[in-house]
């Protein structure tokens, strides 16, 4: 269960990392709300995850799944470069999570 509950906290990064470009310097309410919503729940799924897991790996899958999502929607919602070097360090970061979870 505490690696479903790290799984979904780092979607709830990626949430409020993107939410964080959307809120306009946080002077936009309703992105606001929602950013810091995210951060709240990402927060609270993590320290659920870590009532089993070991920090340092909890750690690093979440954020590693926040980088790697933040990094992706970067390129599909904002136009980011996807260039091949990007895509191949994006693939080290997944190559990382699935090691650390596989050790752990």
């Amino acid at each position: 269960m505490s690696w479903i509950f790290l799984f979904f906290a780092g979607l709830f990064e990626i949430g409020w990392a993107i939410g964080l470009k959307y809120t306009d310097g946080f002077s936009r309410p309703l992105p606001t709300v929602l950013t810091v919503a995210s951060m709240i729940v990402s927060l609270g799924l993590l320290g659920l995850a870590l009532k089993t897991l070991p920090v340092g790996t909890a750690y690093a899958v979440w954020t590693g799944i926040g980088t790697v999502g933040t990094a992706l929607l970067g390129i599909w919602l904002l136009g980011e470069p996807a260039t091949a070097v990007r895509l191949a360090c994006i693939g080290l970061i997944v190559s990382g999570i699935v090691g650390l979870k596989l050790v752990a």
